[in-house]
């Protein structure tokens, strides 16, 4: 995995908030600060584990910034899975309390100065690859076809690591930004009559030229009559039915299949999708589910540095 560099500056910006200018002040007390330790990551609960794939770039961006090598550095190891033994643990993985990922070791001072920035990575990564992997188990249940997807709604700078969880725990990722797909909303549409609306929408799409650098093309409504007015609206992908009830989402269905679209045009559920809700959306027969709570809404996963 390749990290972009607005994630390696975040690695940077979380080291600098725990350590300042002056390190760990505490560790450098330690009569044996220079004695090898070592510990596990350890799973305290049952869980989907992420962060693996960062881990390492955390423990190296660490030496790195206090210049340590060779036997002064601290290292990061995977471990092996105890049921799979040829196998060692990645992100995506099923964990039980107490299952052990991965080995850190070095200096004890070293290894207890970065404990808490990986396991804060590690942390709120796992949480969102865990509730993720909730949400696609409740809607695949109902519906073994349907996709569940995350929104924008992620935390300031952590928008890659949030969305490389969201895969992580088996969902698929919405739009990068606003800068990689069309989303036309309700607040694009604003004043614009029910009746002009197909019209209005044509006219608007006649501007995109080239598509090519474009994800998709996707448009928001809010009602069933708003659905029928655009659904045969050329160069649209997916159609967002935007707090929907149950029974509309599937006439929704209904319509676009007595049209003929069906291949053609996805439908996407969303607004207020919870996991007591998503089954009955995903009953619905629609093609996807966006769920905004898999990461503005998720719990962090405990994760424990314990000594070998």
């Amino acid at each position: 995995m390749t990290w972009s560099p607005q994630t390696i500056q975040l690695i940077d910006f979380a080291l600098d908030e725990d350590l300042g200018e002056r390190g760990d002040v505490t560790a450098a007390l330690l009569p044996d600060r220079d004695r090898f330790f070592s510990a596990a990551i350890a799973a305290r609960r049952e869980g989907v584990v992420c962060g693996l794939a960062l881990a390492g770039v955390v423990v190296d961006a660490f030496n790195r910034r206090f210049g340590f090598s060779g036997s002064h550095a601290v290292r990061l190891t995977p471990l092996h899975r105890r049921d799979l033994p040829s196998r060692e643990w990645a992100d995506g993985d099923r964990v039980s309390s107490g299952d052990a990922v991965a080995l850190v070791d070095g200096p004890r001072h070293a290894v207890l100065s970065v404990e808490r920035t990986l396991l804060n990575f590690l942390g709120r990564m796992s949480g969102v690859a865990t509730l993720t992997q909730a949400f696609v188990a409740a809607a695949r249940e109902k519906n073994g076809a349907v996709n569940v997807l995350d929104t924008r709604k992620t935390i300031p700078g952590w928008r890659e690591l949030d969305k490389y969880s969201v895969r992580a725990g088996g969902g698929r990722n919405h739009r990068s930004g606003l800068h990689d797909a069309v989303l036309i909303k309700d607040n694009h549409i604003a004043g614009v009559a029910l009746g002009q609306l197909a019209t209005h929408l044509a006219k608007l799409l006649s501007q995109l030229g080239d598509r090519a650098a474009l994800q998709f093309v996707e448009v928001e409504v809010d009602s069933l009559d708003q659905f029928r007015a655009i659904a045969g609206v050329g160069g649209v992908d997916i159609v967002l039915l935007d707090n929907f009830a149950i029974d509309d989402l599937r006439a929704a269905v209904a319509e676009r299949d007595r049209l003929g679209l069906r291949g053609r045009l996805a439908l996407e559920a969303s607004g207020n999708v919870t996991l007591k809700t998503i089954g009955d959306i995903a009953a619905t027969g629609v093609d996807r589910i966006s769920a905004g709570a898999i990461t503005h809404s998720a719990p962090n996963f405990d994760w424990g540095l314990d000594a070998r």
